[in-house]
């Protein structure tokens, strides 16, 4: 019994004397461009353990001696490093690997989940030096297949013939909205995705699983990094500035970044054909934070704040149109300006649990309001005239016999407020090879919104009715003596509440039918809203959506895999889709739906002894209780009824690779066919319908200068229908605006980078130093999106004057990281 007795004692003292000769090290392993790797070996000896999803390792080792610990990965150099760690002590350290000369080899082939689940990934080096007219995540983004917009200036886009508001957008798994008053690019400012802060960006054109939202088109996925070590970066340039700072504390429990940016979009508005006195002020501050309680449990915080003031007041503008033989061009006189205020605060709390190595719990809180204003008061006198076409003429190109024929006044005082927040739980749990996910939100939207704008049109000096009242004035011809009314107006007062519960739950598996590999996925999602207001009667609706996705890849000689996905994708209203183009909401309204099937091949391969891949995408989407909408610049207007059906078929295609020795390149096709039915009266092209699509993005070098670089981003869409009036039947207006052409260029010298340090004493303080120029719209192609429709009276005419898009622009830039 005595024996029996001291027996635990013994065990505990032998505990007790083995773990005080034990130590732990711990931490992340990123590369070069701060992504987590994955499936990194650590090793001490023969001890060893491998870095999880998120890059994240711990490993016991002996105490109080020489330590040897060593981190291999196929795709980046070993790196070794000597450690002593006191007894009972946890050391963090977080190691960055350098790729090996072959990264692009292995970026294109490492990662079959997400190219079974047709993910694309796009690095986040690539993001900051392609040029784009707005660099950011969305600029790239255009250059892939199935991803369309004929406007710079803005972050929106169109994905295989659905509009913006059918796009997800998520940061850390949090969802972001776009703003609801936007109605030109120039007026847009900054994306909520600052690309200095980002680690990952993972799209979808289609397909997707279940675990994302309910939307019908896309979805973009921005994972910020966590820092391991202090940085601070900076840049500047003709259109701005972004200053980013990072670092840890509190014994690298607590990682923490700030990243603050400023735009300015006057040399693009100066290049088009309007004078004006513009003066823009875009400015965005964010800041993720994340503090590791233990190995179980992280805390983050994700915060943004951002205000857009848009001044602008126009003098004149002169626009030529027309053909060769019948040159025209209108000659505008402006009065007036335009005052607009846009003030985003964006704030979300997440609690990561991780019991062990099969389970994860995460709990997110958010909450985003935006208060939006738009005052304008612009008057516009405008005059037709030709154009002087006689080459020996010396005042060739010059307008003449310009005839006044009417003038315009535009007003607006537009308020908007509005206050989304939610708290979402989710689950995932793995077993072998399968993984199960579910998770349950909650979300809260309160929306307030007072429109009231008009204009008023008087042409050759006689007040214009609306096309839709009777009887219409036919001056000079007959008098006539009713009230002055505007040619549009739109006066409105609503104050919306919509409570929505959303929840999906999904399964994936991983498996092998002889020695070919399988993934499938299958999962539902499910959303009950409830839309009420003072002014109408409370409206409840529910939704289901089932998806599923499975692939293959053969066990062939040649490196490819197929996959096929689709399901019944729903869409439920949210503000802008109830409100109809005089301002009344319709709660009535129901989710549109889309019955999805793609089919696509992954086919990796090497040609000229380096890697490529070849990505082919088919598709089809049947859409029902379809809400028709027009698009004037980026403003959408719905008819806010379910009184259309639709069908969106096409082809997407991708060939990328290393065209030039250690670089990535690609080229993008797509055809798209994209038509729907209003009301019974037949099939017409949805205002989406870009047919055709080219994209190249291309870096190359200098072979006897390497640090001196080159960047391409060149796109060609064909028209889509657009460019009518606002009040016009689609039916009647099936017009399509010019094909859209865009090359932008870039040329970067790399003083020093991580691949390349420098000896130089003045440059050692650099971790990063490079300087360059862009030129936008190289070929000063003239590109429009609408079009001003001139009304005379006294001729009965109405001409489509284009509304030029912005010409060549000649941008400085320098960039340094420390």
């Amino acid at each position: 019994m005595k024996r029996r007795q001291f027996l635990p004692l013994i065990l505990l003292l032998l505990f007790e004397i083995t773990s005080a000769q034990t130590a732990v090290i711990k931490g992340y392993v990123k590369n070069t461009s701060g992504e987590f790797i994955e499936n990194v070996s650590v090793t001490n000896g023969k001890n060893g353990t491998a870095t999880d999803k998120n890059g994240f390792y711990s490993l016991k080792v002996p105490a109080d001696v020489k330590t040897s610990i060593v981190y291999r990965h196929l795709s980046y150099q070993t790196y070794q490093r000597n450690f002593r760690i006191p007894s009972r002590r946890t050391l963090n350290f977080s190691p960055i690997l350098q790729p090996k000369t072959e990264e692009i080899k292995e970026v294109i082939v490492k990662n079959e989940k997400e190219k079974a689940e047709g993910i694309t990934n796009i690095k986040t080096e690539q993001i900051k030096k392609i040029p784009s007219a707005n660099q950011g995540v969305e600029g790239i983004l255009k250059s892939l297949p199935g991803v369309n917009f004929n406007n710079e200036l803005s972050t929106q886009y169109n994905v295989r013939g659905g509009n913006f508001d059918e796009n997800l957008v998520y940061v850390n798994g949090i969802e972001v909205y776009r703003p609801f008053l936007i109605r030109s690019g120039q007026q847009e400012g900054l994306s909520f995705v600052n690309p200095d802060m980002t680690q990952k960006v993972s799209f979808s054109a289609g397909g997707f699983q279940s675990k994302y939202g309910d939307k019908m088109s896309s979805v973009l996925d921005i994972t910020y990094k966590t820092p391991n070590q202090f940085a601070a970066r900076l840049e500047a340039s003709l259109l701005g500035a972004a200053a980013t700072v990072e670092g840890t504390a509190a014994k690298d429990k607590l990682h923490a970044m700030i990243g603050m940016r400023y735009r300015n979009n006057s040399l693009f508005v100066n290049s088009k054909d309007t004078e004006t006195n513009f003066n823009p002020s875009f400015t965005d501050v964010q800041t993720f934070i994340s503090y590791q309680f233990n190995d179980k449990f992280i805390l983050e915080f994700l915060g943004n704040y951002a205000k857009n003031r848009y001044d602008f007041t126009p003098i004149t503008r002169k626009t030529n149109f027309g053909s060769v033989f019948d040159p025209k061009v209108l000659v505008v006189h402006y009065e007036g300006n335009e005052n607009d205020e846009y003030q985003t605060l964006f704030g979300a709390l997440k609690g990561i649990y991780i019991p062990n190595d099969r389970m994860t719990l995460s709990l997110t809180t958010s909450i985003y309001n935006t208060r939006e204003k738009e005052y304008y008061d612009i008057l516009a006198a405008y005059g037709l005239g030709n154009v002087n076409n006689d080459l020996g003429s010396d005042d060739f190109g010059a307008p003449e016999f310009i005839q006044g024929i009417g003038s315009q006044l535009d007003h607006a005082r537009n308020n908007l407020d509005a206050n989304i927040s939610n708290v979402a739980l989710k689950f995932d749990y793995k077993l072998d090879n399968n993984l199960f996910e579910a998770g349950i939100k909650f979300q809260t939207e309160d929306i307030k919104d007072r429109i009231n704008e008009w204009q008023v049109i008087d042409s050759a000096g006689f007040s214009v009715r609306p096309p839709y009242l009777y009887p219409k004035n036919d001056e000079p011809y007959e008098s006539y003596t009713g009230p002055i009314i505007p040619y549009t107006r739109v006066k409105a007062e609503n104050s919306v509440n919509t409570n929505r519960i959303t929840g999906f739950a999904q399964w994936s598996k991983k498996t092998f039918i002889n020695d070919h590999t399988i993934w499938f996925n299958l999962g539902v999602r499910s959303q009950y809203w409830s839309i009420s207001s003072k002014d109408f009667k409370t409206e409840n609706q529910v939704i289901i959506s089932p998806r599923a996705q499975f692939s293959i890849k053969p066990d062939w000689g040649k490196d490819m895999i197929f996959r096929l996905s689709g399901g019944y994708y729903t869409q439920p209203p949210f503000y802008r889709e109830l409100r109809d183009s005089l301002g009344i909401v319709h709660p009535e309204v129901k989710a549109q739906k889309s019955l999805h099937f793609v089919l696509g091949n992954d086919y990796s391969f090497k040609m000229w002894g380096r890697p490529f891949k070849l990505t082919t995408e088919a598709y089809y989407k049947y859409l029902t209780d379809v809400n028709p909408f027009t698009i004037d610049n980026v403003r959408i207007r719905y008819r806010a009824r379910n009184n259309a059906v639709a069908y969106a078929t096409g082809f997407d295609l991708r060939w990328y690779g290393e065209f030039v020795p250690g670089t990535e390149s690609w080229f993008s096709f797509g055809y798209l066919l994209t038509k729907e039915n209003i009301d019974h009266r037949g099939y017409i092209s949805r205002p989406t319908d870009q047919r055709l699509k080219f994209a190249i993005l291309f870096q190359d070098y200098v072979p006897n200068v390497p640090k001196l670089r080159m960047y391409l981003n060149m796109v060609y869409n064909t028209g889509v229908p657009g460019g009518s009036p606002s009040y016009a039947d689609p039916y009647q207006y099936q017009y399509r605006l010019k094909d859209y052409f865009r090359s932008d260029i870039g040329l970067s010298y790399i003083f020093v980078d991580l691949n390349n340090p420098s000896n130089q004493q003045w440059l050692r303080k650099f971790k990063e130093l490079s300087t360059g120029i862009e030129l936008f719209n190289m070929f000063d192609a003239k590109n429009s999106i609408t079009n001003t429709w001139v009304r005379d009276i006294s001729s009965n005419r109405m001409l489509a004057v284009p509304n030029y898009l912005s010409g060549r622009v000649l941008n400085v830039k320098v960039a340094m990281r420390f």
